[in-house]
């Protein structure tokens, strides 16, 4: 269970890193700079922690389809970026997409 919560860490860290990053504006603010090196290393430390139980394909492909979804969310609700329908189903469908890996597939971790 713990590998899930440093996996769920790793995706909070590489969101608020991607987040920094944009204000980074291209890295020419201190403060969001500093925000994005130190998120992602913190996202790789923890990723990386994961896989000593979690396989690699699952690990990656559940912190990137979160993470997008993520993104997509803080973008939608804090940076004035809006989804349309398609891209509400179209998250959705990762949202699916990592269920099935992480629930039901039998080449996830259980």
């Amino acid at each position: 269970m713990n590998n899930f919560v440093f996996l769920l860490i790793a995706i909070i860290c590489e969101a608020a890193a991607t987040t920094a990053l944009k204000a980074a504006d291209g890295f020419t603010q201190l403060v969001p700079s500093i925000i994005t090196v130190i998120g992602y290393a913190a996202a790789f430390y923890f990723l990386s922690l994961t896989l000593k139980t979690i396989p690699v394909g699952i690990a990656y492909a559940t912190w990137s389809g979160l993470g997008i979804v993520l993104i997509a969310g803080i973008g939608q609700f804090f940076l004035g970026q809006k989804l349309d329908l398609a891209g509400i189903i179209g998250l959705a469908l990762i949202i699916a997409g990592v269920l099935v890996v992480n629930l039901v597939s039998k080449t996830g971790a259980h």
